[in-house]
């Protein structure tokens, strides 16, 4: 055996020093150059592309055509004759291009179907003809259709990216358009070029693949990928991998390495503990977080770990003193926004600004600003790898080891904190698209991974540049780099960004893929907004709200954050100035909105049937919201429930809009606490903002994706809520300056840290109530119609108290047999008689009744009368009774 390992190792030796002269000599040449393209050929002409190729066989050119005319495909150096197609799509192709609408097929004769692989890598058009051969329409084509039928056996190949084994290293990049592909191979992260390697095509897959003789470890690579562009021409362009597990600085190569190399695994990785998966998805409770918010101003950790993954390391810090507060009072996961590599942060040599100014002033917003490009701040919704850690957040961008290791050191560090650890995926679009330097995909398969419109041009309905995850390999590469993340960095749930612009089917796969490959349930939410080229099922069935129903998959709430909040998402000034919330008690709290938030109470369930403000008892879903139903969700895990997250204006903010401005800092506090207890007591998942417990502020700026730590900072010692930090930034809140500014002036308006912290211990005490009852979190929608009651309903209501009844009997983790809970938004104090519950000799709950207890209105004011079944609930209070 040893002198066959030894013949083994000879051969390899001698295979890597016949390589060596015809490597030398190809080496140094393009793999040196500084340019991220080289066009090799123009383009003769721009042209958009009207025509789709929905399969190896049929195009369809939408539009009608005149029945004399002639059609004809044409390239370089061909040009082959078009017959109309006269038989109907298959189903598949049907279904997936439905959204084209009627028009002319086209059918490939079996010659040119051999051919097309080839014609696929250069320019392609299809022109129609008179009689005489006068030219009457010309377009290019889009192509992913034919891609996906062509090389549907990618979709299962093995694995894409690096591997490495004792004796090779192998590389591997689906490019079925490209003309030619080779690596360019570097020792180091900052080294001239070693080797430039061709790779070989694989025809049947479009895969190239490359092996190279030694483990690799530790070196960096970029490909150089000759392909033809729409537009452009023949380009060769160098592009790191899509499939990278980890990069140098500023993602400009990819890094060779394995994941459970030494180097990238913490000690005592591979058997850390880590939290029980939870019983069911209305068990969780999760704290959304920006990793750079949760560290960079707090002073109690090492400053050279501010801002960073290893800052969770920091057992005694104030920010890790926090999330363990949390943890054991029912907060179950903690939410990263983007984890994962992204385009905006420069990951060497970022900047901080440091703003000043008085409380109403532009200058902060203007300093934070003037240096936006290069500082050292993004939420990082805009993907470049997904598949590999931020750079910006490790205390070395350079080393790809460093990445994977420090991450783990996070996951690790958050796990001994018993916190479960969910990340943000954005997948729903990519960072730029054509020859963008921050352009990946589709500068390896030009016009596959983003979705066009009817022109040809990438749609940017998300903001950016739509990907198509419809698209198999856009697919693959989604649920690929999702199962990295579950088996190979501990994380336990996902957020997904835009899901709606995914299909339902690509979820569930991926819903499978990570399950199997974590060994446990990996419970995914995200937001199933439905807009945009996608709305209404156009282009697939959707994973949005209205869609998902029975999938298990959770999609956002707007219904009830609208009702508590007031107005919607994406309000004008006049708009928010004028649409009242129901939290605000006054105008806000109308009939209407109390009937959403009692829906929401109960999970937001499409059958669960509630009497209505007009006496109607209506299921779910034929209760209207925005002139859709408003119950979506088949089961209580397929709701999320909150009131404010990382979009949008904070709740604090919100509310010093909408509220009096006479209105105390304790009712400003009070306020808040309310909106909590709607999340607390909803059925479905419970979703918190990082800060919304410290009455988090960002000076009013509604969209801080790139407004600089100075607007984003988080105060772990509850003394700055963050208002009053200036006016916010006037690219994304200029038309809020004439409302903001003399609230920023009002010092009476400032919460004080008294205010902070009553916050902060309310909503401790509202997840131990939550916690103490699964009643709380009721697993199917029987159980909710069964063991739920709402009271003050109907016509006759009051809306300013919502009122609910959990009949806990026999529920596993119960606590009590029964719970009455009640929130009163009023600014007066509300009694409501209850004659079903007359002579139960309820009690208020140990939390409130705790010497503790942040909030002892419930213990001083409230009252339950048994002999006449009457509740009575102070102003602006939330609280539970319960029934042993």
């Amino acid at each position: 055996m040893k002198y066959r390992y030894i013949a083994t190792m000879i051969r390899t030796a001698l295979l890597a020093l016949a390589l060596l002269p015809s490597l030398a000599a190809a080496a140094l040449s393009d793999c040196d150059r500084q340019d991220l393209w080289r066009v090799l050929q123009p383009s003769a002409q721009r042209m958009e592309a009207n025509a789709v190729v929905m399969d190896r066989q049929r195009i369809r050119w939408p539009g009608a055509a005149a029945a004399d005319s002639r059609f004809e495909i044409e390239g370089p150096g061909f040009k082959q004759a078009l017959a109309r197609e006269t038989t109907a799509p298959g189903a598949d192709a049907a279904a997936r291009h439905a959204y084209l609408g009627a028009g002319v097929d086209l059918r490939l004769p079996a010659a040119a179907v051999r051919a097309l692989p080839k014609w696929l890598q250069g320019p392609l058009l299809v022109s129609e003809r008179g009689p005489q051969g006068a030219l009457r329409r010309q377009t290019a084509l889009q192509t992913a259709g034919a891609l996906d039928d062509l090389y549907a056996a990618a979709e299962t190949a093995p694995s894409l990216g690096v591997h490495l084994s004792k004796r090779s290293t192998r590389f591997r990049l689906w490019a079925p358009t490209a003309q030619r592909v080779a690596l360019c191979l570097h020792r180091g992260s900052e080294d001239a070029a070693r080797r430039e390697v061709p790779l070989t095509r694989d025809t049947r897959t479009g895969i190239w693949t490359a092996e190279l003789p030694g483990n690799l470890s530790g070196r960096t690579y970029t490909y150089l990928v000759d392909v033809h562009m729409r537009d452009t021409g023949l380009v060769r362009n160098r592009v790191t991998d899509p499939y990278s597990l980890s990069l140098t600085a500023d993602s400009r190569r990819s890094w060779v390495g394995r994941l459970d190399a030494p180097a990238t695994q913490p000690a005592g990785w591979a058997k850390a503990p880590r939290p029980a998966p939870l019983h069911a998805p209305t068990d969780m409770v999760i704290y959304e977080l920006h990793l750079r918010d949760f560290s960079v101003s707090d002073t109690s950790v090492p400053e050279a770990q501010r801002g960073k993954y290893n800052a969770f390391t920091q057992t005694g810090s104030a920010g890790m003193q926090h999330l363990r507060r949390l943890a054991a009072a029912g907060v179950t996961d903690l939410h990263l926004l983007p984890v994962f590599d992204f385009a905006t942060v420069p990951e060497r040599g970022c900047t901080t600004a440091t703003p000043q100014g008085a409380p109403d002033s532009p200058a902060q917003q203007a300093a934070a600003m003037a240096g936006a490009a290069t500082d050292c701040y993004n939420w990082g919704y805009d993907p470049l790898h997904f598949g590999a850690p931020e750079g910006s957040y490790a205390s070395d961008a350079n080393d790809g080891a460093v990445r994977v290791l420090e991450f783990r050191q996070m996951v690790m560090a958050l796990h001994a904190a018993g916190l479960r650890v969910g990340m943000d995926l954005v997948y729903n679009h990519l960072s730029a698209s054509g020859l963008n330097a921050k352009s990946v995909l589709d500068r390896i398969v030009p016009g596959y991974y983003h979705r066009l419109d009817a022109k040809g041009q990438v749609a940017t309905s998300t903001c950016c540049a739509n990907s198509a995850t419809e698209h198999r390999m856009m697919e693959r590469l989604m649920v690929d780099t999702a199962v990295i993340w579950a088996r190979d960095y501990g994380i336990d749930s996902f957020r997904f960004d835009l899901m709606g612009h995914q299909p339902r089917a690509a979820m569930e796969r991926l819903q499978k893929a990570v399950d199997k490959a974590a060994g446990r349930h990996i419970p995914l939410i995200g937001e199933g907004w439905n807009f945009g080229e996608i709305a209404d099922g156009q282009r697939f069935v959707q994973a949005s709200q209205l869609s998902l129903n029975g999938s298990g998959i959770a999609s956002f709430s707007d219904r009830g954050r609208d009702a508590a909040r007031g107005g919607g998402c994406c309000d004008n000034p006049q708009e928010t100035a004028t649409r009242p919330g129901w939290l605000g008690g006054g105008a806000g709290a109308t009939p209407q909105a109390a009937d959403l938030l009692r829906l929401g109470l109960a999970g937001t369930l499409r059958d669960y049937r509630l009497t209505t403000h007009t006496g109607a008892v209506k299921r779910g879903a034929d209760i209207v919201y925005s002139n859709q139903p408003a119950g979506f969700a088949s089961q209580p895990g397929e709701v999320v429930n909150y009131v404010e997250n990382h979009d949008n204006q904070t709740l604090f903010d919100l509310n010093t809009l909408k509220l009096p401005r006479d209105t105390t800092g304790a009712d400003r506090a009070r306020v808040q606490v309310l909106g909590l207890a709607l999340t607390a007591f909803s059925q479905g998942v419970a979703y918190f903002h990082a800060g919304v417990d410290i009455l988090r502020s960002k000076s009013g700026d509604r969209d801080s994706y790139d407004s600089g730590d100075w607007f984003n900072r988080l105060d772990w010692t509850y003394t700055d809520n963050g208002w009053g930090s200036g006016l916010p930034p006037e690219k994304t809140s200029a038309g809020f300056w004439p409302l903001l500014q003399p609230l920023l002036a009002d010092p009476a308006i400032k919460p004080t840290p008294a205010d902070i912290n009553f916050t902060r211990d309310a909503f401790l005490d509202l997840l131990k109530i939550r916690a103490s009852s699964g009643a709380f979190r009721l697993t199917t929608s029987d159980d909710v119609q069964k063991r739920l009651t709402l009271f003050n309903t109907g016509p006759d209501q009051l809306p300013t108290l919502l009122l609910g009844h959990l009949d806990a009997r026999g529920l596993v983790g119960g606590g009590f047999a029964e719970l009455l809970y009640a929130i009163n938004t009023g600014t007066s104090t509300a009694t409501w008689p209850l004659p079903t519950l007359r002579g139960r000799a309820f009690l208020l709950h140990p939390v409130h009744r705790a010497s503790t207890a942040a909030d002892q209105r419930p213990a001083r004011d409230a009252r339950w009368d048994a002999a006449t079944g009457t509740l009575t609930v102070p102003p602006r209070t939330a609280l539970v009774y319960v029934l042993d």
